[in-house]
């Protein structure tokens, strides 16, 4: 019996030693286990296409938050997203990144703006600011020119719209020759409709013949642009449209073959092979937003803050494409002054320091 007893005491000796052990290594690593992480509020930044302009806006926006204290990593998780020039994936998109996951989104395009728009219905979910838009009040998202509180309170930003009038008044000027121009553009666009509107009253104005190629999807502009070509106009003109902006690369490329120029609203297309460009510094604008994010992200009420028409202008020139033209193009001291960054006869690219 005592023998028994023994064994016994021994056995639950053994067990409550064990039990101690594991007890003391357990709160040992959770002594050392590091704190919760704290969770950042997340931003999304999603872009229509894999452009100069949008993708010079995106940053611009990212490195003003940064510098308004939101440090992606730190204080805040930036995701960006890209939908490739497919409005498909551009709903898809919308619809992942309106689910409530993100604090505030930021788009960057026309088609962007509304499909978050239509994703976003009732903002109960997310904040959305939107820029690199011509013209937010026709983009049926409920956007109104007067108070701001007469938009949805969930949604705001900055439109720019295109420089339509001042860039033919600027064509004419480098040659006063100019009779016909084309354009490319895609029906489906509605900021792309209304530059072209634009484009057919100042054309009726100077006596120039806007003649016009549609398309629906960007692998339809080489063909497009061979039309325009062949119907015999001096030079082509791009706007805002999306479509032809992502197939400036070919625009171009059948442009010099044909020794005519083409002049685009978007400003760094003379990197593509453009006689010149006459439109917004994107960067800028994009900082424009990113001002805002912050204001927002410190805790104003994106209700308050109205929408506003935004264009910081940027002018670039090609001494590379003019040399090469049919027709007597040239470029004037005065507009040589404005210009931002010139492409020289040899092809390089240099800031322009005498800019006035």
């Amino acid at each position: 019996m005592l023998g028994s007893f023994k064994r016994l005491a021994l056995g639950l000796g053994l067990i409550l030693l064990a039990a101690a052990v594991l007890l003391g290594a357990d709160w040992g690593s959770r002594r050392h286990q590091p704190k919760t992480e704290v969770k950042l509020p997340s931003v999304a930044v999603f872009q229509f296409s894999s452009s100069a302009i949008l993708d010079d806006f995106c940053q611009g926006a990212i490195h003003t938050l940064a510098e308004g204290g939101f440090v992606d990593g730190k204080t805040i998780r930036v995701f960006r997203f890209n939908a490739e020039g497919d409005v498909a994936t551009a709903n898809l998109v919308a619809k992942q990144i309106t689910d409530g996951s993100y604090r505030l989104i930021i788009t960057a395009s026309t088609v962007c703006l509304q499909a978050v728009a239509s994703a976003n219905k009732g903002g109960d979910r997310t904040t959305h600011l939107f820029g690199a838009v011509t013209d937010p009040f026709i983009a049926g998202v409920g956007i109104v020119r007067g108070p701001p509180q007469e938009k949805p309170p969930y949604l705001t930003g900055m439109g720019t719209f295109q420089p339509v009038e001042a860039i033919f008044r600027q064509a004419k000027a480098l040659y006063p020759g100019l009779k016909t121009v084309g354009v490319i553009w895609n029906p489906a666009e509605v900021n792309s409709e209304v530059c072209t509107a634009k484009a057919r009253a100042i054309c009726k104005e100077l006596k120039i013949t806007l003649l016009e190629a549609s398309v629906e999807k960007t692998s339809d502009v080489n063909e497009a642009a061979g039309s325009l070509v062949s119907r015999g106009v001096q030079a082509i003109w791009t706007g805002g449209d999306a479509t032809v902006n992502t197939g400036i690369d070919t625009v171009t490329k059948v442009a010099q073959k044909n020794r005519i120029p083409v002049f685009s609203n978007i400003s760094g297309h003379v990197k593509s092979g453009t006689l010149f460009d006459l439109g917004a510094n994107y960067e800028e604008v994009g900082r424009g937003v990113g001002a805002l994010a912050v204001r927002v992200l410190r805790g104003e009420s994106p209700a308050d803050i109205e929408v506003t028409n935004v264009l910081p202008e940027r002018i670039l020139l090609n001494y590379g494409v003019l040399k090469g033209l049919r027709d007597p193009w040239h470029f004037p001291e005065s507009f040589v002054a404005r210009a931002d960054e010139i492409i020289t006869a040899d092809g390089a690219l240099r800031k322009n320091e005498g800019k006035k």
